[in-house]
């Protein structure tokens, strides 16, 4: 497949390969759905517009809507040369200023919305300056930092699907759209939370490599809605075997379950708010590994991501662990350093230049990498402010994991060089004033129990499997009483035996 250009990106350029839209077609004819009126919100060059009036006897009328005016033109006419055409509307304009509850409320019905919207997220249109954008709302309810960090992100087809399904509530109507799974999930997510009449939802995970040519986890997402909500459980299937069912995901407590019938089993341990003793916390971010991480070459020399070989001093020095150190054991590792020039993130770091005035040097000379750092959580902040410290950064026992891995692997990790281990931001870690209680808590993460549990409400195929949110879930309290364990936090003693 050749690569794509800025454009492509900006719309999140994935045309459906004709053969995959008959399969979904071939899909849902099998599933009994038979529509009168089909609508493809970003037809492209016509895939799912040709196999719906090539597969629907029932479909009357197929409207169509592109922004793109080449492929709008490529797609009018290999659909003009169709023998059989129902009432075709193709049209050329904007998803985001179209008024898409007037269109699918005044179509005849059963509706069937079918399509591949873009696959690209929020971030990624800024990176490129791209204005094929919704009109900006925090539409996920999202507050405080959580919403000018990573959770502000979101993928354009998430709102898109999330508008198609509330313009459609009340309706006869069925979405049939290809996205991302973790798209998928969120949209129905929403959709449970909000109460959006989803009367049923299922998922058929697609094979991206093959059709699409990309590593990132795909599906079909299939859901009707009505005049009132339905079942809260969503079954998975494969597109290549959808007889087989893989898995069956479920709202529960308030949040999205991985595995339905596993949660049920082991559901009792589940976190109902979070626990201000037992508090998960991300490592440091700093967006500036180049000069903010360095490796030890002798007792006060180091050299930096440059390859630059400085003299700093030991105050703001700390030895530090990636995720891959801590997914891959290496617990001891000392190599790394991290410099930390703050407490707290409002920390005044003028204070430097005469505490540490080697490192104060090296700061200012970098300075303009630093001082570029895009992240809007750096604004208003001392200059060389990072983010996700605080007394638990500098606690001497940690029990953490790396996000990125899948598995549900959990490390001790001592003081090292009699100074404590930070990590970088794909690392989340429960922090202890001494070993005893580190250990405990590390047995209890690592047991049967919490493995059972965290892989009942984790989606190991996502590109972050495991979040401070799913972290949070699970009741350590509750767990250990289960097992019989002391586990010492906030100066009170647990135990049930």
């Amino acid at each position: 497949m050749p690569k794509r250009d800025q454009r492509q990106i900006e719309f999140g350029d994935f045309q459906t390969p004709d053969a995959l839209a008959s399969q979904i077609v071939a899909l849902l004819k099998d599933r009994g759905i038979q529509p009168v009126s089909v609508v493809e919100p970003t037809c492209g060059l016509g895939a799912f517009i040709l196999a719906a009036m090539r597969g629907f006897d029932s479909a009357r009328q197929v409207i169509g809507l592109e922004i793109n005016h080449q492929y709008f033109a490529k797609a009018d006419a290999r659909l003009s040369e169709e023998p059989r055409r129902p009432n075709l509307d193709l049209r050329r304009g904007d998803f985001f200023s179209f008024d898409w509850s007037s269109v699918i409320r005044g179509l005849p019905q059963p509706v069937l919305i079918l399509g591949n919207p873009p696959w690209v997220t929020s971030s990624g249109l800024g990176a490129i300056n791209g204005t094929n954008f919704p009109e900006k709302s925090n539409f996920q309810g999202h507050r405080g930092l959580d919403a000018i960090t990573g959770k502000g992100n979101f993928d354009i087809a998430e709102w898109m699907l999330i508008k198609l399904l509330e313009a459609a509530a009340g309706t006869r109507a069925t979405l049939a759209m290809l996205v991302k799974t973790s798209v998928a999930r969120r949209v129905i997510a929403h959709a449970w939370r909000s109460k959006i009449p989803i009367t049923s939802a299922t998922i058929y995970t697609v094979d991206a490599a093959k059709h699409f040519d990309v590593g990132a986890s795909a599906c079909l997402l299939l859901c009707s809605v009505g005049e009132s909500p339905g079942s809260m459980e969503c079954d998975v299937f494969h597109l290549d075997k959808p007889a087989t069912r893989l898995s069956t995901i479920a709202y529960r407590d308030d949040t999205l379950i991985a595995d339905a019938n596993a949660y049920d089993r082991i559901g009792h341990l589940i976190s109902d708010e979070g626990d201000p003793d037992l508090r998960w916390r991300s490592g440091v971010k700093h967006d500036c590994s180049a000069i903010m991480e360095l490796r030890r070459l002798g007792p006060d020399s180091f050299t930096n991501g440059l390859r630059e070989v400085v003299r700093l001093e030991r105050e703001y020095l700390y030895p530090m662990m990636k995720g891959s150190d801590v997914a891959g054991g290496r617990i001891t590792e000392g190599e790394r350093w991290m410099i930390v020039p703050q407490r707290s993130t409002n920390d005044d770091t003028s204070a430097i230049a005469y505490r540490a005035p080697r490192t104060w040097e090296y700061l200012t000379t970098h300075g303009d990498a630093l001082d570029r750092r895009g992240s809007s959580i750096y604004r208003k902040r001392p200059r060389f402010a990072v983010f996700g410290i605080g007394p638990y950064t500098f606690a001497p026992w940690k029990v953490a994991i790396c996000g990125l891995y899948k598995r549900s692997d959990f490390a001790v990790i001592g003081p090292h060089d009699d100074r404590p281990v930070v990590f970088d931001d794909t690392v989340y870690h429960l922090s202890f004033d001494n070993e005893a209680d580190a250990g405990c808590a590390g047995r209890l993460l690592n047991s049967e129990q919490a493995r059972d549990f965290l892989n009942a409400v984790t989606f190991w195929d996502a590109k972050r499997p495991i979040t401070v949110d799913v972290l949070s879930r699970l009741n350590l309290r509750s767990l250990a009483r289960e097992r019989g364990e002391e586990l010492n936090i906030g100066n009170r003693l647990f135990r049930t035996v």
